[in-house]
């Protein structure tokens, strides 16, 4: 897969089994943590791709700065198809909304491949905090004001959108505490440095059968299939409460369409693979795997979206 014959080469010969003969590792910069949900779902797609495309996929996790670090080398990097970014929509509609000085232009800086899948979300709680549900943390909440600790994956992350979100419907205030990522902020849930957090699933549920955490609630509109006996946020006393984020694939701006268009198909095909489904969707995710250009028209009215949240909000990255 030289440069050269790659875009001379038409979509229908890019699959031939001759170019994959051709393997080179591809490397996907993930700007957020292992072990975080989106990390846990590239991973299992990108191992599918690897093998579709005849190229292997190494996730590296380029963390720091709540996902900014890693989306700057991302924007950097060759517009070639070596160099791939797998994200959230933290890092993309959250906090260059927050951030003027970001790094890097979610719409301008990289070329879309396709979503992945939609994350779902959940208020999770240390196992021996005093609150037993979403009813008992408000309580507390309104009776010690500012004192009750909340971890995140560091300001502007979507764990720290999400309680922002929280403390406005209920009408209480937390204390934020920014961890290095989403895994050591759920880590430090689990022991008990922190009562609180927003996590995406499916991690939260291994530590729950394990008794170290406790679902208060799921966050979004319907309970999630694999969790039927934990209510919805909107069950537990704040209707209309809903919070979900997705993972996807980038590649650099400039990145030549039929590179993005074997690319895509990979990540497609991927997702119709039953095993690879059947696994995400059993890890409490909902498939997606849309196109490009339907990824680019969704990810410009998140982001138009998520601006008119924060702003009206106030929610800061400090």
């Amino acid at each position: 897969m030289r440069r050269r014959p790659l875009l001379a080469l038409p979509f229908s010969l890019l699959a031939a089994p001759a170019v994959a003969q051709e393997a080179r590792t591809i490397r996907v910069i993930m700007p957020l943590a292992a072990g975080s949900a989106v990390d846990v779902m590239v991973r299992i797609v990108a191992e599918r791709m690897g093998e579709i495309l005849g190229q292997r996929l190494v996730v590296e996790n380029v963390t720091g700065a709540s996902g900014m670090i890693g989306m700057r080398n991302g924007a950097r990097a060759p517009a070639d198809g070596s160099v791939l970014v797998a994200v959230n929509d933290a890092v993309m509609t959250m906090l260059p909304n927050m951030s003027a000085d970001a790094g890097y232009d979610p719409l301008r800086d990289f070329a879309p491949i396709g979503q992945v899948a939609r994350i779902r979300w959940a208020l999770v709680a240390h196992a021996g905090f005093a609150a037993r549900d979403v009813a008992g943390l408000i309580a507390a909440a309104r009776a010690r004001p500012g004192q009750i600790d909340y971890a995140s994956g560091g300001p502007g992350s979507p764990q720290h959108v999400a309680m922002e979100m929280f403390q406005q419907a209920a009408g209480v205030r937390l204390n934020h505490i920014g961890y290095r990522g989403a895994t050591p902020a759920l880590n430090a849930v689990a022991a008990g440095e922190c009562p609180v957090g927003f996590f995406g699933l499916p991690t939260p549920v291994q530590l729950a059968e394990a008794a170290r955490v406790r679902i208060l609630a799921t966050a979004g509109p319907q309970r999630v299939e694999t969790l039927r006996d934990i209510p919805t946020l909107a069950e537990s006393g704040l209707p209309g409460f809903s919070f979900h984020t997705w993972g996807a694939f980038l590649a650099p701006a400039g990145t030549p369409a039929p590179v993005v268009a074997r690319l895509n198909a990979a990540l497609r095909e991927s997702l119709g693979t039953p095993a690879v489904r059947d696994r995400l969707e059993n890890l409490a995710y909902e498939v997606v795997g849309n196109t490009p250009e339907d990824f680019a028209q969704a990810l410009a009215r998140d982001h138009a979206a998520m601006g008119t949240l924060i702003r009206t909000a106030n929610i800061r990255a400090d």
